[in-house]
């Protein structure tokens, strides 16, 4: 663990930087709180997803079986099971006390997006293919395909809000919302660039995704677009504070992190830590801080307000 002092446009911030990874940092995702403490895991180009606490970044394990680039990685919210979604074509289910892999679901193209169903132990799967497979992990040989029609380009990333509905972004510039029960589309959003992110907020209630130099708010639910925000900069990922009503993100032509105010739209704070683009920003589950996984191969942990907290005494 380093420690590197990094002055800003405003305040001194001090975060944490884990090494460990080889290559950039492709995905970051926090478990929910588990016995006063939770897990974080990234996916990296490298093919060697980690595991690590997620107050101190410490490194934990590294899970090692896949032989490609890992695009996603997931953690359920007991932080019991992990998920990786890989360009080997699998994404695989690993069990995070023992390090074992628990299943390989095989595809027949590279896999870029998982997310675990929030009730049940069942993954959604999406990639290359453009196909969105749902596997029951009890029966992982028989998955089920939503759809027809579900994208005309790569599916970058999914996410399951709640238990009959899932939600999908692809290359073809669209946001898709499809009912697990009829397995049909139940609504659509077209962006005009292509889509860098989409994830859920801490709360699990807002869904935030980023094309071009635009950042989307949707209530993940009612499927309602709350606001988009122009930024001046490509944006290739974004995490949302819903207490404070502030936004952070990250984009793909500077290193910088730059928060946001969620009312106002207004530019608050300006940090600079990484040496490449940053492709995933995410906050803890008690919004004491936020990570974000760049190019340059690091994840960086950032402490958000003015308490102490964690290894920020």
């Amino acid at each position: 663990m380093v420690v590197n002092l990094i002055i800003a446009e405003g305040p001194r911030v001090v975060p944490l930087t884990c090494h460990g990874h080889s290559r950039p940092v492709t995905h970051l995702s926090f478990s929910h709180i588990v016995d006063d403490s939770y897990l974080l895991i990234s996916a990296c180009k490298d093919g060697n997803p980690m595991l690590r606490d997620g107050i101190t970044g410490d490194w934990i394990g590294t899970f090692v079986g896949h032989k490609g680039a890992v695009w996603q990685a997931r953690l359920t919210d007991d932080a019991a099971l992990a998920a990786t979604a890989s360009a080997d074509f699998t994404c695989k289910i690993w069990d995070t006390f023992t390090g074992e892999n628990l299943a390989t679901l095989t595809h027949n193209h590279i896999v870029r997006a998982v997310h675990f169903n929030p009730v049940t132990q069942n993954v959604v799967t999406g990639g290359s293919e453009k196909k969105l497979r749902i596997f029951d992990l009890h029966q992982p040989a028989t998955p089920i395909e939503l759809g027809p029609n579900v994208h005309d380009g790569t599916i970058k990333c999914v996410v399951w809000p709640e238990p009959n509905i899932v939600i999908s972004a692809a290359d073809d510039r669209n946001i898709r919302w499809f009912d697990t029960r009829s397995r049909n589309l139940i609504d659509n959003f077209a962006v005009d660039h292509p889509i860098g992110s989409c994830e859920l907020s801490s709360a699990e209630k807002l869904l935030c995704a980023t094309a071009g130099k635009s950042v989307y708010f949707f209530d993940a639910t009612s499927r309602r677009l709350l606001k988009s925000v122009a930024t001046q900069y490509d944006v290739s990922s974004v995490g949302l504070h819903s207490d404070t009503r502030k936004f952070v993100a990250g984009g793909t032509s500077d290193t910088w992190v730059r928060i946001y105010d969620f009312e106002t739209e207004q530019e608050l704070e300006v940090y600079k830590g990484h040496h490449g683009s940053i492709w995933s920003v995410a906050f803890s589950p008690d919004g004491k801080l936020y990570a974000t996984g760049s190019e340059d191969g690091t994840i960086k942990l950032w402490k958000y307000g003015s308490q102490p907290y964690g290894l920020w005494q």
